[in-house]
């Protein structure tokens, strides 16, 4: 059996239990990380020795790092992947986005509003996390633009870290520009199931 370490608030396990509920998988998910702990165990840091989650063990193989935990299972159970190889290169290219643009961007703005007291609050730096994930988010808009989802015009993996990050961006920035495709977009990812029960109905902390 599958089985997958991490807290259900992390938007990297969200990754991970999404793609799961896309695929169907029989699981077993272990709470792990922050106030549950674990992470810092000799036996977790044996699977995964930064200590952070999602960790997961299956069918004897041990990964971490949640973008390419997706794309094993997605490989692995031969969905949710394009067929073309060109498109499988701009899945990666959007993942990889997510993790080293997207997603930086975003940090300050939920560090600093979700856990970070009012009174301690570095302004600037929200301020500034705010104008680069409306410049992230347009980016995206803009490939969206030309088609429905973001590799193509099929629900791929690559559409799942990037609406996790667009369901932190609308929670946290409600002054952005309107981005009428990243809206129609969203609201695609919003209604799937496997959204609703592992990131939609999951509180911003």
């Amino acid at each position: 059996m599958l089985t997958i370490w991490g807290r259900v608030n992390s938007s990297n396990v969200q990754k991970v239990m999404w793609c799961v509920g896309e695929l169907g998988l029989e699981h077993c998910r272990i709470d792990a990380g922050r106030e549950f702990g674990v992470v810092d165990d000799p036996d977790y840091r044996a699977r995964n020795p930064n200590g952070r989650v999602p960790t997961i063990l299956d069918d004897g193989v041990t990964l971490w790092e949640s973008n390419a935990i997706c794309r094993h299972l997605a490989r692995k159970h031969g969905r949710l992947l394009p067929a073309a190889l060109a498109d499988k290169a701009r899945v990666d290219m959007w993942m990889d986005w997510q993790q080293t643009e997207a997603m930086p961007a975003l940090s300050p703005v939920f560090w600093g509003l979700v856990r970070t007291p009012p009174e301690r609050r570095d302004q600037a730096a929200i301020a500034d996390g705010k104008k680069k994930s409306i410049a992230a988010m347009t980016i995206l808009d803009a490939e969206l633009g030309r088609h429905s989802h973001v590799v193509g015009n099929t629900f791929s993996v690559a559409d799942i870290p990037l609406a996790i990050v667009a369901y932190r961006y609308y929670g946290l920035i409600q002054d952005g520009p309107r981005l009428a495709h990243l809206d129609r977009w969203y609201r695609l990812m919003a209604e799937r199931p496997a959204f609703v029960a592992h990131v939609g109905s999951i509180p911003l902390t």
